[in-house]
């Protein structure tokens, strides 16, 4: 195995109705150290289900699946290294808030995996600094909001420093405001050099903030590659009932009816389509 890639699964095989049908059916990527992956696919297609396998929650009936190299076990001692590794955050927090307050809940983590208490508290003060925390550390987790609830849940994870973590649905059920404080975060876990996988129906986010994109479809990944590439695929997307991020829409219309030059790269955003049309 390369030593640039940190997540490899082979045709992994996953069921929760006793093999009656798969929720992963063939499942197979490669996904590299320090990169941005987005997810995309109708809810049902095995996304949250692989998620699952690779912080141990979930095991795999057949393939399988390797962290940096060595290939999962399954085993109690590998498990709790494991979810130190590879940090899950729930769409829904309240599925993992549990603790009477935001220091406590966050400190669960760090204590879980061996920290000293002092350990424990240097790191919970680090991520608390990081993520925007301080003005609400001392709250009780359940009078928090979907927002504050989210960011704390982010917390929760990255107290263990890990080197994988995976967001479902990051922005689900958040206003404008606190998605853009999310989207903040995330761009935090990317700096620190965190392999980052997220699971997004947002085709304008995906192609803006994503390294490659995942398809997943009836339990298969049937394309990965960059945003560019599989945002053009319009067979793709019309078997997926994806769109295509307003960025290539207006960037091929512009190129099509002549106003725009054959020959520019697809742009990443609005933004960058603006300076190609202020720079005729």
């Amino acid at each position: 195995m390369e030593n640039d890639v940190i997540i490899k699964a082979e045709d992994l095989y996953y069921s929760y109705d006793d093999t009656r049908s798969y929720s992963l059916n063939g499942f197979s990527i490669e996904i590299k150290k320090g990169s941005k992956v987005a997810f995309m696919g109708a809810n049902g297609a095995g996304k949250s289900t692989f998620f699952l396998c690779l912080n141990g929650i979930n095991k795999p009936s057949r393939g399988r699946l390797f962290i940096d190299g060595r290939e999962l076990k399954y085993d109690k001692k590998e498990l709790l290294s494991l979810r130190g590794r590879v940090g899950i955050v729930f769409q829904d927090p309240d599925n993992q808030l549990f603790s009477a307050s935001v220091m406590q809940e966050i400190s669960f983590g760090a204590l879980n995996i061996g920290m000293s208490p002092d350990e424990a508290r240097e790191a919970v003060d680090k991520v608390i600094d990081i993520l925007e925390i301080t003005p609400f550390r001392e709250k009780p987790t359940h009078s928090l909001s979907g927002g504050q609830k989210k960011q704390v849940s982010i917390a929760d994870v990255l107290v263990m420093d890990p080197e994988i973590i995976i967001l479902d649905e990051p922005a689900a059920s958040l206003d404008p405001r606190h998605t853009a404080i999310v989207n903040r975060l995330v761009d935090k876990l990317v700096a620190r050099g965190i392999t980052v996988l997220i699971s997004t129906h947002d085709v304008d986010y995906a192609m803006e903030w994503a390294d490659d994109i995942a398809v997943v479809h009836r339990g298969q990944v049937i394309a990965f590659g960059e945003p560019a590439k599989v945002f053009s695929d319009t067979e793709l997307l019309r078997k997926t009932n994806l769109r295509k991020p307003a960025a290539i829409e207006l960037f091929e219309s512009l190129t099509a009816k002549g106003v725009l030059p054959a020959g520019l790269a697809v742009p990443a955003n609005l933004s960058i389509l603006e300076e190609y049309i202020s720079n005729i």
